[in-house]
């Protein structure tokens, strides 16, 4: 795939960029170390005050990183203003809390391991090697830089290429802000030239948000390298509604949880499983609230959903519906390509999937949504659990016993109850089954790159 800006709007490529040589990726990866080895000597008050200048310099410059990233992947510009807004937060957080979430846990009596002292202290790990995808430009990669970097570690981003501009923009970014010089940059390389980062010595760990595929190439060349790896996958989440469950809000929340992103999130909810005796109401306020949306130029402030990001995700989608239709689903609204410029696909709501419909057990990355009608908790669980996936979900039940038996028995790596999967820096997050494994964000998040070291004083 080649290293360019393609407007998904217009279908228009805008800029192409050279690919780094391996002279390149080596002057960075060098860089990345000789960062490492300043940055580890380095106190938790001096990495915060360079990563709240991050904060800031994200802030200064909103305008500009939102229209680039609309330009880019095409999500709507006030959902790209969000995004940078959150990455500041993000790095804020670590700026306050690392010193705290990675301070020595001593045991209380260390007489009880024959000890004076002894308990557990982090360290960094050293240049971590961080494979991010378009969908979330700015936050995938902030939320694995900022605890990475408080932690003492370096990065080396291999970013997405259909999004150069941003990864540019992160390349400097923390060298202006006051890091070590190349303590975070880019590589613009291809997928084909990951695989010789990671057995790099000098690299002790990669991370990787992305498709199952790419999981596994990472992960197994990590594993072949004896390297820790962090994987973030795909997603199809349930959003399961009760009878107990206040309609009306959820209703707006699945709207927004569907369709966030032009639905391209690996935590959207995909999946709208609901109870016999509320389904037919939910259905028809559901599809009037999707079919409300507007649909269009995502640089328009008044556009809810723009364009599908790539070509080729838009050929997904088109397959996936397709195939629902010739098995015998309902097609509620939506389901057929328009015509003009551009990678758009209309809001869909599909129903009455057969269980060999491809549309129920695979990730839908755009703005469908499938309806499945279930007899009680139990069949709910069961449908929720199909997948091979299991990152987040959503619940909605009034019932505190239901509530329950939900976050109990749903297999994912979060439960929501009574509102919408979203990450924060206040909460780890990640999923297990195919949609991978370890934790990004919070204390875990931090802690994933570091070297849990026992220390015990006789």
């Amino acid at each position: 795939m080649a290293i360019a800006t393609v407007n998904p709007a217009t279908g228009a490529t805008e800029k192409t960029f050279e690919a780094h040589d391996a002279a390149e990726v080596e002057r960075r990866l060098a860089r990345a170390q000789s960062a490492f080895e300043e940055l580890a000597g380095t106190s938790f008050d001096e990495r915060a005050g360079w990563t709240r200048a991050a904060a800031d310099l994200l802030e200064a410059d909103t305008e500009d990183l939102a229209r680039i990233m609309t330009t880019e992947m095409g999500k709507p510009i006030e959902q790209a203003r969000k995004e940078v807004a959150k990455c500041a937060t993000a790095l804020r957080f670590y700026a306050d809390h690392a010193k705290e979430l990675l301070a020595d846990d001593m045991l209380a009596d260390p007489s009880a391991v024959g000890a004076s002292v002894a308990g557990a202290h982090y360290q960094p790990l050293g240049v971590v090697l961080a494979v991010m995808p378009w969908n979330y430009p700015m936050w995938q990669v902030i939320r694995f830089a900022a605890p990475a970097l408080m932690a003492g570690n370096t990065g080396v981003l291999k970013h997405a290429s259909n999004v150069p501009q941003t990864a540019l923009y992160l390349d400097d970014l923390f060298d202006r802000a006051g890091f070590p010089a190349g303590a975070f940059s880019t590589l613009l390389i291809g997928s084909k030239d990951v695989e010789a980062v990671i057995d790099d010595d000098r690299v002790k760990a990669v991370t990787l948000t992305g498709s199952e595929p790419a999981g596994q190439a990472v992960a197994s060349r990590a594993a072949h390298n004896i390297k820790k790896s962090v994987l973030e996958l795909g997603g199809s989440d349930p959003f399961v509604v009760m009878p107990s469950a206040d309609l009306d809000k959820a209703v707006e929340v699945a709207v927004t949880a569907r369709t966030q992103n032009n639905g391209q999130s690996c935590i959207a909810s995909k999946r709208f499983i609901v109870h016999a005796d509320v389904y037919d109401a939910f259905a028809e306020k559901f599809v009037a609230a999707m079919g409300a949306l507007t649909v269009g130029d995502p640089m328009d402030e008044s556009v809810d959903v723009g364009p599908v990001a790539t070509e080729g995700g838009r050929d997904d989608l088109v397959e996936l519906v397709e195939d629902a239709k010739e098995r015998g689903a309902s097609i509620l609204l939506g389901g057929d390509v328009p015509e003009g410029d551009g990678w758009f696909y209309p809001v869909t709501v599909v129903a009455d999937l057969p269980d060999d419909a491809r549309l129920r057990l695979e990730e839908t990355f755009g703005p469908v949504a499938t309806l499945t009608k279930v007899a009680d908790r139990e069949e709910a669980v069961r449908v929720a659990n199909e997948t091979s996936f299991g990152l987040s979900s959503s619940v909605w039940t009034a019932d505190e016993d239901e509530q329950r038996y939900f976050v109990e028995n749903v297999q994912a790596g979060g439960v929501f109850v009574n509102g919408m999967t979203a990450s924060s820096p206040y909460l780890p997050f990640g999923g297990i089954k195919r949609s991978g494994y370890g934790r990004e964000l919070a204390a875990a998040g931090i802690r994933e790159f570091c070297n849990l070291k026992t220390v015990w004083v006789a």
